[in-house]
């Protein structure tokens, strides 16, 4: 398992020790793959991830922006990622049913020394887009925070900062 993999997988695991919204609403989140500035994931839609029509609730997709975008920034090796200043979601088709995977694909376009921007694209099993979202973080304080590291060009290994298992 590569370091960025190992780092981002520590950070979505402090989001969920932390007992709030994302260990509430998608504690199923696979975290499949991590390099600088990429995450993949994967979501079992469940039935209390639907809305009243039987298709995934678009605020559903609006927390994962919020959340893929956040790893998407400890992906950079940013143990805080920082608060959210601005979310959007657009919705090109229904995202699945309950039982279906849903696919996730967080980018991080840019980071600079106060701000960093993601996209995230939402995939249903047949690989169609059926929804992305942009999210933009103020990462101000967290810069110098002492839990950041920082990898290898592929990611492979922690090249300034401490590597944890």
């Amino acid at each position: 398992m590569t370091a960025c993999l190992r780092f981002t997988r520590r950070v979505w695991k402090s989001f969920i020790e932390n007992g709030g919204h994302d260990a509430r609403c998608f504690p199923n989140l696979n975290i499949l793959n991590a390099r600088p500035g990429v995450i993949e994931a994967s979501l079992m839609i469940e039935p209390y991830n639907l809305n009243r029509v039987g298709t995934v609730h678009g605020g559903l997709i609006t927390s994962l922006t919020d959340t893929l975008g956040s790893l998407a920034v400890a992906s950079q090796g940013q143990y805080m990622t920082g608060v959210s200043t601005d979310i959007s979601t657009s919705f090109v088709k229904p995202a699945g049913k309950a039982g279906e995977e849903l696919k996730i694909t967080a980018t991080l376009t840019g980071m600079g020394k106060s701000l960093a921007y993601t996209r995230v694209d939402f995939t249903n099993p047949a690989g169609q887009l059926v929804a992305y979202g942009t999210h933009t973080k103020y990462i101000g304080r967290s810069i110098g925070h002492g839990e950041n590291v920082k990898f290898s060009q592929d990611g492979e290994k922690v090249v300034e900062g401490k590597d944890v298992d």
